[in-house]
């Protein structure tokens, strides 16, 4: 073999890349130091773009299908038909395959709580998560201004850089939407379409296109998410009272079951102490009646005059002035005696 046959096959003729992994995106084409053959043939898969550079500069932007590089001096690229191959002239060139797959699942998540103005709960701290997925929109922008002369580029060396963005202007939605906290599992849908818009300008700054973005969960720190629990058990408890009723009968129930049945009594004591307590907490909790509003019953609601039994609890009501009639029930005025209802001794 002679010397220019030698050289010769130092040459490239045919340009193209095959072994593409699910994180590539773009891979530099050829190997350092070989020279391109005028007449090489760039193959360019469908999922695939090719920017082809020549001392530095982006010169074309080639699409899927087979095509010869006709000229020396500037490179037209065309698609190859009866074109033949000829001449041996090499130049230096270089080959960026660029991988026009979606590339999904890209995660991204809010590395410090960010702090927001709740209208019902004043300052809080809100935690996010969810996922991307984006595709390279203009190879020669996105080689230009983010790959540079890299041999072998991944979504490893980009996804940091997507993720601080999409942070920043997440945050900025939730500021400028004004969402009430607890109405925000509600509005994962209009977050996720409105952060979407808010990142394509960012993303398309960089050739990169934004495909798809999601709103995954959003989460309070946990000392809030407590009180909310409490919050949550108040409002399902509703009446107070009621509730220690509920409890008291539930705890006689159990201590009738219990086969021991030993400390039945220190038990029971212990209940009815339970439900003073907590008929004393719920008469609290309710609104006092206005003075001069006549009786009033154990749970401190009023008594209409003449009542026996008080509307709200059912405790009997001793009357404001003198007494019952034992036969029908009417108050007797003070110092009375005979019902004026039923005219009975009294």
């Amino acid at each position: 073999m002679g010397i220019l046959d030698a050289l010769s096959h130092q040459f490239i003729d045919v340009i193209e890349w095959m072994d593409a992994r699910p994180e590539d995106m773009v891979y530099q084409f050829p190997v350092k130091g070989r020279e391109i053959k005028l007449g090489a043939q760039c193959i360019v898969r469908e999922s695939q773009a090719a920017v082809f550079f020549r001392d530095g500069k982006a010169l074309d932007v080639l699409g899927p299908g087979r095509h010869t590089l006709s000229t020396m001096n500037i490179p037209l690229l065309t698609k190859l038909l009866a074109i033949p191959f000829g001449g041996n002239s090499p130049f230096k060139a270089e080959v960026f395959f660029v991988n026009l797959k979606e590339f999904t699942d890209q995660r991204w998540g809010t590395p410090t709580p960010v702090m927001m103005r709740d209208p019902e709960f004043g300052p809080v701290r809100l935690r996010a998560f969810g996922a991307y997925a984006f595709e390279v929109g203009d190879p020669q922008l996105f080689v230009n201004k983010v790959v540079g002369t890299a041999n072998l580029f991944t979504t490893d060396q980009i996804s940091e850089f997507l993720k601080r963005m999409i942070v920043t202007r997440f945050v900025d939605l939730i500021g400028e939407m004004k969402i009430p906290a607890l109405d925000l599992a509600g509005k994962y849908d209009e977050l996720s379409a409105a952060g979407k818009a808010k990142i394509e300008q960012d993303f398309k700054a960089y050739g990169v296109r934004a495909k798809a973005f999601y709103l995954q969960s959003i989460s309070l720190p946990e000392e809030v998410e407590k009180a909310l629990d409490k919050r949550t058990q108040m409002g399902v408890i509703g009446d107070l009272g009621k509730y220690t009723q509920y409890q008291t009968a539930e705890a006689i129930r159990d201590a009738a079951n219990n086969p021991g049945g030993g400390n039945f009594a220190g038990m029971g004591a212990g209940i009815g102490a339970g439900a003073v307590i907590g008929q004393a907490m719920a008469g609290a909790m309710q609104p006092k009646p206005p003075v001069g509003a006549g009786a009033a019953g154990a749970c401190g609601h009023a008594v209409p005059p003449g009542s026996r039994f008080c509307p709200t609890c059912g405790t009997g009501i001793a009357a404001a002035a003198g007494a019952f009639c034992a036969s029908c029930g009417t108050a007797v005025p003070a110092g009375g005696r005979f019902c004026p209802g039923c005219g009975k001794a009294v």
